[in-house]
């Protein structure tokens, strides 16, 4: 079924899709970022497409091996339809930047602020866009290719760790708030 979602793609966005295959039986297309909100909606909108779970949201560094070096790689899937694309948007070092596509899947919030975190890939349009597995003050993106292994991170203050309210630990003026 991936194969008929990449024809259909390419007949409906015809030079929009800038490449499209098959690896290992996973269908791809890329698109240029400026087209990815258009392509996503279509995606999600059309009836006998209906992708309307976003699996996953990430980046691929391939330094000294691709140009571009970066890419976006979306992995979509229609629960209804039990089909599935990814969809691909490359990217070069001076242009770190894609459209963001939590307005067309919520669930694409965490993914984009990974990639972020991760590879240094901004999302313009993200309502919340910062750091979710680094601490703020983390220097660099620690998935990139080039960074270095040995690199020391500044030093922050240890944080309080306060303790989440339950019925067993918490006291009565915590628990009988309005």
């Amino acid at each position: 079924m991936a194969q008929k979602i990449v024809e259909r793609l390419v007949q409906h966005f015809g030079a929009k899709i800038l490449a499209h295959g098959d690896d290992h039986g996973n269908d791809w297309v890329q698109v240029d970022g400026q087209h990815l909100v258009e392509l996503a909606k279509f995606l999600r909108d059309e009836k006998d497409l209906a992708l309307d779970m976003p699996i996953d949201c990430t980046a691929v560094d391939y330094l000294g091996l691709k140009t571009p070096r970066f890419e976006v790689v979306y992995h979509l899937y229609a629960t209804a339809l039990h089909h599935r694309v990814r969809v691909k948007v490359a990217l070069d070092e001076s242009a770190l930047e894609v459209p963001s596509l939590t307005p067309i899947w919520p669930g694409m919030d965490w993914h984009e602020r990974e990639a972020w975190d991760l590879y240094g890939v901004r999302f313009v349009g993200h309502p919340n866009l910062r750091r979710i597995l680094t601490y703020d003050e983390f220097e660099g993106h620690p998935l990139r290719k080039d960074y270095p292994i040995d690199k020391r991170q500044p030093l922050i203050p240890m944080r309080e760790v306060r303790p989440i309210p339950t019925q067993r630990h918490a006291p009565p003026e915590l628990l009988n708030r309005p």
